[in-house]
């Protein structure tokens, strides 16, 4: 994974834009875990395999004004990572691949912001899985942001982002792999990342 995911880290890319709906200078929002997808890709044989991890969370603060002075840190659980096989997925939460028992959680704390054309940025940070920290950048978008209701019920605050980047793998220690009999490798080392963030608005935070 070349500096993988987390989304992350997921979730760094919540540095809003300046579209906020606060006139605050800083604005702090949670991660809405039930509405956002930390998502992979990874090359088997010729085809790629996709997955997703089930439960994130993180904080982000942005500010509106300056967005280089935003910051986020997101944590993925590591245990909820799933490929839609029960087989695959037990294999990759065992020592060859995520080992979750000794390392629960990914996690990724930004380090710089900053803002690029048409609400785009780039999300510089520290990304952490099976205890190694890499130096990661996330290209983030944001989507929108609005007061929401449903059928006369208030749902407050949301925002809209996604990040994508791509890692190594074999960085962070996740180096299994198999020699194919024709030649090559079962698995790719490359790891292509896709957040897609929805974040609730704290009331009041400064």
């Amino acid at each position: 994974m070349k500096r993988l995911f987390p989304a992350v880290a997921l979730a760094a890319l919540a540095l809003v834009s300046s579209h906020s709906v606060s006139s605050a200078e800083a604005t702090r929002w949670t991660i809405d875990g039930a509405h956002t997808t930390a998502s992979f890709e990874v090359r088997h044989i010729f085809t790629k395999v996709q997955g997703r991890f089930n439960e994130t969370s993180g904080t982000i603060v942005f500010d509106d004004k300056d967005w280089s002075k935003s910051s986020v840190e997101a944590t993925i659980q590591a245990k909820t990572i799933s490929t839609n096989n029960d087989r695959r997925d037990n294999h990759l939460r065992g020592a060859d691949f995520f080992d979750v028992e000794k390392f629960p959680t990914l996690t990724f704390k930004s380090t710089k912001v900053t803002p690029g054309p048409n609400q785009t940025m780039k999300i510089e940070g520290d990304l952490t899985i099976k205890g190694v920290t890499k130096k990661v950048v996330l290209d983030g978008a944001f989507l929108g942001v609005g007061d929401f209701g449903m059928g006369g019920n208030k749902m407050g605050v949301k925002a809209g982002f996604e990040a994508r980047t791509k890692i190594d793998r074999k960085d962070y220690g996740v180096v299994w792999n198999k020699t194919l009999d024709n030649g090559g490798t079962l698995l790719g080392d490359d790891v292509e990342i896709t957040l897609s963030v929805e974040a609730d608005k704290v009331a009041d935070a400064k």
